[in-house]
């Protein structure tokens, strides 16, 4: 059994992502919706918006709990566009595709125009669907096959800063998409076991990117010998993309745009060492770089 959702939330590309995590997600495809609102109004023939159309299995997860998710993704309160994207094919809209739809969304903005989370009003409309039509294949998981163009336009967008803002500390829905050790370590501030992790000991030459946001973070020529049972690294790729947070007797480490816990800063003979768990990374060995959206990076090897 499956069923459809469709939401418009500005640019698709910051739209796969988050819902990809999830289980019970067959499958999501960017492309453009109809928005018969703005056709009517502008007495047009037909407008679009850019969306998302997404197949999920409801025994698995909930429209509810979809939505939940989509007003992560969004600033609710703008009707004009999304972020640094301006104009009437940006808009954020949800289209239910049936009347159990219609009531559950409705039910979810009246929700959260009642938390108060937002000083303005939520202005996200819902609309029946009415018609969809994919975009070019280039344009599909567009933050897997381009991930480090990806993580600069979001940044760069505004999306991120906003939404850190307003979602500081809702991440329930990880519970869903990672193991209990993976949100142990990147949510709870927790660490793993030495010497049984994944990449203690690695040998393959390649990157570590953040689990959940993909942010390069550190490189195998980097990469030390452990006698600690846990990967230590000289230095960060990038430094910008390692933030540095106080913590008691020591310094934590996270990253900087998904703001998830990676382990310790060392200090030795006035040298730093980056000591990470392995279950807040993921390793992408180097022949698949350009396969995965970070050929950029084939530079260093």
């Amino acid at each position: 059994m499956k069923e459809y959702a469709t939401f418009a939330g500005g640019c698709f590309w910051c739209m796969v992502a988050p819902f990809d995590q999830l289980t019970g997600i067959i499958s999501i495809r960017s492309g453009y919706a109809r928005d018969e609102q703005i056709a009517s109004e502008a007495k047009q023939e037909s407008e679009y918006v850019e969306a998302v159309q997404i197949v999920w299995d409801p025994s698995q997860i909930t429209f509810e709990e979809l939505l939940n998710l989509y007003w992560q993704q969004i600033d609710p309160t703008d009707s004009a566009g999304q972020f640094s994207d301006r104009g009437p094919s940006y808009r954020a809209i949800i289209f239910y595709h049936n009347e159990k739809q219609k009531e559950v969304a409705l039910d979810s903005k009246r929700k959260l125009a009642q938390s108060g989370r937002f000083k303005n009003p939520i202005v996200t409309p819902i609309l029946p669907f009415s018609s969809f039509y994919e975009a070019e294949e280039q344009q599909q998981d567009y933050y897997r096959k381009n991930a480090f163009h990806y993580k600069l336009y979001k940044e760069g967008s505004g999306r991120t800063d906003f939404l850190t803002q307003h979602w500081p500390k809702d991440r329930s829905y990880l519970k869903k998409c990672l193991t209990p050790m993976q949100y142990f370590v990147t949510q709870e501030n927790g660490t793993e076991p030495p010497f049984t992790n994944l990449y203690w000991n690695n040998k393959k030459k390649g990157i570590y990117v953040d689990l959940l946001t993909g942010e390069a973070l550190f490189k195998t020529s980097d990469q030390l010998p452990s006698h600690t049972g846990w990967p230590i690294f000289k230095r960060p790729i990038l430094y910008g993309n390692i933030k540095k947070v106080p913590a008691q007797h020591s310094t934590a480490l996270k990253s900087k745009e998904g703001d998830n816990y990676l382990g310790l800063l060392l200090t030795e003979e006035n040298s730093e060492y980056y000591q990470v768990n392995s279950a807040a990374l993921r390793f992408i060995p180097k022949e698949k770089l350009k396969e995965e959206g970070y050929e950029d990076f084939l530079i260093l090897f």
